[in-house]
């Protein structure tokens, strides 16, 4: 399967070509506290164009990351995918600058416009669903948007997969421009997007772009049982990497097994096991770019690796069945009773 970062892939319904990994920059400046500086994030970004890499994520909340990439891209901004995301707190206090709505979708956009030092953004994504902005509105704002010319293609995250259907229907019927990514959680630790949100991105051409694809640090291997503790749980708002591990549910009993069986692969294959974790993504069809936040430039270089790393068939069956989930409903009760449905026929299905 062996890849490189200039085997572009199209995103979603649309003809716009992206790496296979994408650069997250939510670790670019030392705001966070365990961010990397602006020397290291200069380094980060330079090792990923120069392996010709195109895809660079951002968003208007991640601490400096957006005015950073405005200088980095100075040179070469044609060349880049630059994707944000709007809908999170900007201000403190200001109720309308948070959420989904126009106004905030306006300003946000601006904002990022300065930030990134460029007339244009590439991909604007809706960061997070905020159960109360009308899907008309939200649609007809990014449509203005593309009209315009300040943004080229629009996505969405974080949102149930019924009000995404919803929306991307709604779109088509009324000509505005179509959602063509989906970013959601996804990793050998979190597969419950498997259940309705990835089917429903390839069934109205939205290209699956993971966030947290080495589960918050723990599939890394870098954390044991002895990181279970009752401080790290109860710290789970404090904004260090163990707590926030804990508080998405990755720095589990569960996924500490699962990064063991990682790490086995790993070593059977002499690759890491962000190599392995980060391959297991890959081999997955219906996935377009997985994010990599690498914090530093060896952590880049070992998570790059991963476009080399081979799984064949026993490997990837011990890693889906030590992660496996339950198919919910109504996935579970379609299974048991398809027998009734075809009543014995046998029917080829694509």
């Amino acid at each position: 399967m062996s890849l490189t970062l200039d085997t572009y892939r199209l995103l979603g319904r649309s003809g716009l070509r992206v790496s296979p990994l994408g650069l997250g920059t939510g670790t670019f400046g030392a705001g966070p506290g365990w961010g990397a500086d602006n020397d290291d994030a200069r380094k980060l970004f330079d090792t990923y164009v120069e392996r010709g890499g195109n895809f660079i994520d951002s968003a208007t909340t991640y601490e400096g990351a957006e005015q950073l990439l405005g200088e980095f891209t100075r040179d070469n901004r044609e060349s880049m995918v630059l994707a944000t995301k709007y809908g999170m707190a900007r201000r403190p206090g200001d109720p309308n600058s948070v959420g989904d709505h126009r106004k905030n979708l306006i300003a946000s956009v601006e904002t990022s416009l300065r930030n990134l030092n460029t007339d244009y953004i590439d991909l604007l994504y809706l960061h997070v669903w905020d159960f109360t902005t009308p899907v008309e509105e939200i649609l007809r704002g990014m449509d203005d948007l593309v009209r315009q010319g300040k943004v080229l293609y629009v996505a969405i995250c974080n949102t149930p997969a019924w009000q995404i259907s919803r929306m991307q229907t709604l779109g088509d019927l009324r000509g505005w421009s179509p959602l063509v990514a989906l970013q959601i959680e996804y990793n050998l630790i979190e597969r419950t997007g498997e259940r309705d949100l990835i089917p429903m991105a390839r069934a109205m051409g939205l290209g699956v772009v993971p966030w947290s694809p080495l589960g918050g640090g723990v599939l890394t291997g870098k954390y044991s049982r002895t990181d279970l503790d009752a401080e790290v749980v109860a710290s789970a708002t404090s904004g260090s990497r163990k707590s926030l591990a804990a508080a998405f549910g990755s720095l589990s009993e569960r996924g500490l097994a699962i990064a063991d069986v990682v790490k086995e692969v790993a070593a059977q294959l002499n690759k890491t096991p962000s190599q392995v974790a980060l391959a297991w993504i890959l081999h997955n069809p219906d996935i377009t770019a997985p994010l990599i936040g690498a914090r530093t430039p060896a952590q880049l270089e070992d998570n790059l690796g991963a476009l080399d790393v081979e799984l064949d068939p026993a490997h990837l069956t011990r890693l889906n069945e030590v992660s496996a989930i339950e198919p919910g409903i109504p996935h579970k009760s379609l299974a048991l009773n398809s027998t009734l449905v075809f009543a014995g026929m046998n029917i080829e299905t694509r």
